[in-house]
């Protein structure tokens, strides 16, 4: 799916402020025809697994540019995970804004963490991780930072 014909030059975070202002009720049928054409659209897991990455590269910036600060991933994942994946989202977030070995997120990282939602059952438990599947880093380090969060709660 072209992405670009459903967010248009007004860009994406225009398009998230009017996705959360037209979510219960739109007053612009134009706004909101578009709005009802992303929904239908991500709803679609393919058309999902598409968005995903292109999310990513829109908020590349610069054409050298290969990551994206901490902040606006955080913003990020909750405009566009969260109503799917909230319990990984929140811990994610979480877990980005106190740690302190990484100032940005990659596209490596960032395409990470949506296999991580997708492929690793029973979140925060994940008895069935396993870190030999070449995972980032910074998601082995995220796993183990919630297996340390979770048991100090037991």
């Amino acid at each position: 799916m072209d992405w670009t014909g459903v967010i248009t030059e007004e860009g994406l975070e225009q398009f998230v402020n009017l996705f959360h202002q037209y979510a219960k009720t739109s007053s612009n049928p134009i706004e909101a025809d578009r709005l009802d054409k992303l929904k239908k659209a991500l709803s679609e897991p393919s058309n999902f697994a598409e968005f995903y990455p292109y999310a990513f590269t829109y908020f590349l910036t610069d054409e050298k540019q290969e990551s994206i600060n901490i902040e606006t991933i955080c913003q990020l994942l909750d405009i566009i995970m969260a109503s799917t994946f909230r319990p990984q989202v929140d811990y994610f977030v979480d877990y980005l804004k106190i740690q302190n070995d990484y100032k940005v997120i990659n596209m490596d990282q960032w395409m990470g963490f949506y296999r991580f939602c997708n492929e690793v059952i029973g979140f925060p438990e994940m008895t069935e991780y396993n870190q030999e599947l070449a995972w980032p880093l910074l998601l082995n380090n995220f796993v183990e930072w919630i297996r340390e969060k979770t048991s100090l709660k037991a």
